[in-house]
C-alpha cells in the first residue's frame, strides 16, 4: 500500500494544479472548458523552457532550470487563458464554446509544438536529466523515517509546491478582501460593480492566474510522472486529465484546501491498475473508474441540490453592465 499511497500523492499533484485553477477561473463566474488544452499548453511551455537551459549550457544550473520551467508554462498556459479572457470578458463570447476550443487548439498545438521546438537534437534525453536530477529531488535522511518518511517527505518539490498554492488560494479566497471580492463577482457581478469592484478586472485576474497554476499541472505530469521522457503524444493524456480536474471542482465543491484530498483520492484511482493483480481484460475496467466516479459525482451534486454544493450563482453568464 505504501507505493499506492506515494504514488497518488505524486500524481494527484497534477489533478490538484489543475482543479484549483479551475476553482480560481469558476469563482469568478467563468466556466473555463479550455483547462484540458490550457494543461497541455503548460507541459509544452515548461519542456521548451527547460530546453532553452541546455540550449544555453550543457549543464546548466539545476534551479535554473526547474525556475524556468515553472516559469515558462505558466507563461504559455496564462497566455491561452488571457485569449479566453479576451473572448468571454471583453467581446462575451460563450463560455462554453470558447472553452472547447481552446481545449482542442491547445492539445494540437503541444502535440506540433513538442515536434518542431523541442524534441530535436536528443532534449528527450536531456529533460530526463532535468527531471531526476532536481524535479524529483526528495529531501535527504527521510529513509530513516520509514514509510511515513517515503509516503509524505519523498515526494518531488513541485508535489509541494502544488500543495503550498492550494492551501494559499484556500486562505485568499475565505480570509481576505481580495478573494472574498472575487466571490463576489462570482456570485452577483452586478451588485459587485455597484458597490465599486472593478469585476472586469477581477475577472481577467482570476482566469490568467487559474490558468498558470492549471499549466503548471501539465508540467508536474512531464517531470514527476514521466521524468522528463516527453513525446509528442502526451498532450492526449494531459487532456483526459484536464477532463478529471474540471470534474474534482464538483467533487470537492469549489474548495481549494478540500481538494488536497480529493486529488490524491483522483491519483489513487487513476493509479490502480497498477498496484492491483487482475487480468489483462480487466485492465481496462480499471482504467475507466476515475471517470466514472466523475460522472457519478455530477449526478449526485446536481440531486442533493444543496447550496454548499452548488457553484458560483452566475457561472457561465456573461455579464452586461448595460443591464444593471
Amino acid at each position: 500500500m505504501i507505493p499506492l499511497f506515494t504514488s497518488a500523492i505524486e500524481f494527484g499533484a497534477v489533478f490538484l494544479l489543475g482543479c484549483v485553477g479551475e476553482i480560481l477561473t469558476e469563482k469568478s463566474g467563468h466556466l473555463n472548458l479550455g483547462i484540458p488544452g490550457i494543461m497541455c499548453v503548460g507541459a509544452a511551455g515548461g519542456c521548451f523552457g527547460v530546453k532553452l537551459c541546455y540550449l544555453a549550457s550543457p549543464t546548466p544550473n539545476a534551479f535554473l532550470v526547474v525556475l524556468m520551467g515553472i516559469l515558462f508554462a505558466m507563461l504559455f498556459a496564462g497566455a491561452l487563458g488571457g485569449i479566453y479572457g479576451v473572448l468571454t470578458v471583453s467581446m462575451r463570447s460563450n463560455q462554453n464554446v470558447t472553452g472547447l476550443a481552446c481545449t482542442i487548439f491547445g492539445s494540437g498545438f503541444t502535440a506540433f509544438f513538442l515536434d518542431e521546438a523541442v524534441l530535436t537534437e536528443g532534449m528527450d534525453t536531456n529533460l530526463s536529466q532535468a527531471g531526476l536530477n532536481f524535479f524529483n529531488a526528495t529531501i535527504p535522511g527521510i529513509d530513516s523515517l520509514g514509510w511515513f518518511g517515503e509516503i509524505f517527505l519523498g515526494q518531488s518539490a513541485l508535489v509541494y509546491l502544488a500543495i503550498v498554492i492550494a492551501v494559499a488560494a484556500a486562505v485568499v479566497l475565505r480570509h481576505t478582501k481580495a478573494g472574498l471580492s472575487l466571490r463576489a463577482v462570482g456570485e452577483n457581478p452586478a451588485t459587485a460593480d455597484a458597490v465599486g469592484i472593478n469585476v472586469t478586472r477581477y475577472k481577467y485576474t482570476a482566469i490568467i492566474a487559474g490558468a498558470a497554476i492549471a499549466g503548471l499541472g501539465g508540467i508536474t505530469y512531464i517531470m514527476c510522472r514521466l521524468n522528463g521522457l516527453v513525446s509528442s503524444n502526451d498532450g492526449t493524456v494531459i487532456q483526459g486529465i484536464g477532463w478529471l480536474c474540471i470534474a474534482l471542482v464538483i467533487f470537492t465543491m469549489w474548495r481549494p484546501a478540500l481538494a488536497i484530498l480529493g486529488s490524491i483520492l483522483f491519483g489513487a484511482l487513476y493509479n490502480l491498475r497498477d498496484f492491483i493483480n487482475v487480468l489483462p481484460e480487466m485492465r481496462d475496467l480499471i482504467d475507466i473508474i476515475p471517470y466514472a466516479v466523475a460522472i457519478l459525482v455530477l449526478i449526485v451534486t446536481s440531486i442533493v441540490g444543496n447550496r454548499e454544493t452548488q457553484p458560483p450563482a452566475s457561472l457561465g453568464l456573461s455579464y452586461f453592465r448595460e443591464d444593471r
